[in-house]
C-alpha cells in the first residue's frame, strides 16, 4: 500500500466571523475547566484508588438506580446517559481510560471535557471527548446524540467497529470529528452530511465502502480525510466546489477516473492535496497549476498519462511533488525543477524522456529529487531501451473522461506499456 507524505500545514478553519469567535471561547473555557477537573481528579485519585475495596461494601446497600441518579444539571445528566450506555458496549479497554466511567460527575470522566454552555457560561456541559489511541474496542450507541453540546469528538486509533449511528446528526456544534484508525463498516456515513458546524471530517483507516456523495464537497469543510478505506467510484464532478478545504486526502481508495474539471475553484484555499494509489487515469489538468497555495501534491501510484503540465510552474508554494509510478511521459519542465519552495520531487517510474536544464541540478541545491526508471538518456537507473521503445505517446488535449470530468487521454497508437 502506498504511503502518505506527513502533513506540514496547519488547519485554518474558514467558519464565519461569529462562528470563529465562539469556538474560541468555546475551547478556551473548555481546556481552563479541563484543566481544573483534571487536576483535582488527579490529586485525589490516588487516594480513592486506595480505599476502593473498604467504600465497596459500605455503598453496595445504598446504591441508586443510575438512571435517577439525583441532579442539578439536566445536560450533564443527558452526558450520564450517554456515557453509562456508551459503557455497556465497550468490551475491552486495555488502558482502564473509561475505568471511572461510574456515577454523574461526567466531567471526571477520563476521556471527557466538560466546559461552559455556549447559551450560559454558569452551566457546565460536556465540550470534548478525546479517546485517541486508547486501543479500546465496542460500539458507537445511538445515546451519543444526547450530547447536543459536544464540539469535539476523537476517536482515533481505538477498535471500535459496527455503523456510525445517525444520531449523530443531533451534535448541532460538533466541529471536530475524527474516528480514523478504527474498523468502522458500511457505505459513507452519510450522517456527517447533517452535522451543521462540522469542519474537519477524518474517517481514514476503516472499511467504508462505495462511492463518495458528492454533497460532502458542498459542505464548506476545512480537512477532509478519507484515505485507506474501500471507497470506489469516480471521484464527485464537484470536487471543486470544496472551495473551503485546505487539506483532501483520498489516497489508497479505488476511485477510477480522472480528476474532475473546476479544480481551479480550490486555489484560495487548498494546500494539500494527496491522491496516492486511487486508480486515476487520464492527464493532469492544466488547471492545477493555478492551484497557488498548494504544498503537497502528491498523485503516485495511479495511471496517468501525458506530460507534466508547464502550468505547474505556478506552484510556487509547493513543497513536496509526486507523480512516481505512472505512464507520464514528454518532458520535465524548467518552470517546475525552479520552483522557489520546493523540497522533494518524485518522478520516478514513468516515460519521461527529456529533462530541462534546472532539474539536472536539484540536488546540488538540497532538493531530493528521484528520476529513476524513466527514459532519460543520460541519467542512471533507466528503463532498457525496449521499454522506452515500446511505450506510446498520448494526446491530452481534445478527450474527456466520460464520467467525473477532466482532461483524459487518446493513446496515439496503442495502451501505454505498465511500469514493472
Amino acid at each position: 500500500m502506498a504511503p502518505i507524505p506527513s502533513s506540514s500545514s496547519s488547519l485554518i478553519p474558514n467558519a464565519t466571523t461569529r462562528t470563529t469567535l465562539i469556538l474560541f471561547l468555546l475551547h478556551f473555557s473548555l481546556f481552563f475547566h479541563s484543566f481544573l477537573a483534571k487536576s483535582k481528579h488527579t490529586t485525589t485519585h490516588s487516594h480513592s484508588h486506595s480505599h476502593s475495596h473498604s467504600h465497596s461494601h459500605s455503598t453496595s446497600n445504598t446504591t441508586i438506580h443510575p438512571y435517577h441518579l439525583p441532579t442539578t444539571n439536566p445536560r450533564l445528566h443527558q452526558a450520564y446517559l450517554a456515557f453509562h450506555a456508551w459503557k455497556k458496549v465497550i468490551y475491552s479497554d486495555p488502558t482502564n481510560l473509561t475505568s471511572n466511567w461510574v456515577g454523574p460527575a461526567v466531567c471526571d470522566y477520563g476521556g471527557i471535557f466538560c466546559a461552559g454552555s455556549l447559551h450560559d457560561p454558569h452551566i457546565q456541559v460536556v465540550a470534548s471527548i478525546d479517546l485517541n489511541h486508547a486501543d479500546i474496542a465496542g460500539f458507537l450507541p445511538d445515546e451519543l446524540g444526547l450530547l447536543t453540546d459536544l464540539a469535539i469528538l476523537h476517536l482515533n486509533s481505538n477498535r471500535f467497529c459496527g455503523i456510525i449511528p445517525l444520531t449523530l446528526a443531533n451534535l448541532t456544534l460538533l466541529y471536530e470529528l475524527d474516528l480514523s484508525n478504527n474498523r468502522f463498516v458500511g457505505p459513507f456515513p452519510s450522517v456527517v452530511l447533517h452535522i451543521p458546524s462540522l469542519m474537519y471530517l477524518d474517517l481514514r483507516f476503516n472499511e467504508f465502502e462505495g462511492p463518495v456523495p458528492s454533497e460532502l464537497f458542498n459542505r464548506g469543510l476545512d480537512a477532509i480525510f478519507l484515505n485507506n478505506n474501500r471507497l470506489t467510484s469516480m471521484l464527485p464532478s464537484n470536487l471543486g466546489e470544496a472551495t473551503s478545504a485546505s487539506v483532501i486526502v483520498f489516497a489508497n481508495n479505488n476511485f477510477g477516473g480522472c480528476l474532475p474539471e473546476g479544480m481551479a475553484k480550490l486555489a484560495n484555499s487548498l494546500e494539500e492535496f494527496v491522491l496516492i494509489n486511487t486508480n486515476l487515469s487520464g492527464c493532469l489538468p492544466f488547471e492545477l497549476g493555478l492551484l497557488y497555495k498548494l504544498k503537497v501534491f502528491d498523485v503516485s501510484f495511479n495511471h496517468l498519462v501525458g506530460p507534466i503540465p508547464f502550468s505547474l510552474a505556478g506552484l510556487v508554494h509547493v513543497e513536496q511533488l509526486n507523480v512516481a509510478h505512472n505512464m507520464m511521459d514528454g518532458i520535465i519542465p524548467a518552470g517546475v525543477c525552479a520552483l522557489p519552495s520546493l523540497a522533494n520531487f518524485t518522478a520516478s517510474y514513468n516515460f519521461f524522456c527529456e529533462e530541462e536544464f534546472p532539474c539536472q541540478n536539484l540536488t546540488s541545491k538540497g532538493i531530493r529529487f528521484d528520476d529513476r526508471r524513466n527514459c532519460l538518456p543520460e541519467r542512471p537507473l533507466q528503463r532498457s531501451k525496449k521499454e522506452c521503445d515500446a511505450h506510446q505517446p498520448v494526446e491530452c488535449f481534445e478527450y474527456h473522461c466520460t464520467s467525473g470530468g477532466g482532461a483524459a487521454a487518446k493513446m496515439v497508437n496503442a495502451t501505454a506499456a505498465p511500469s514493472p
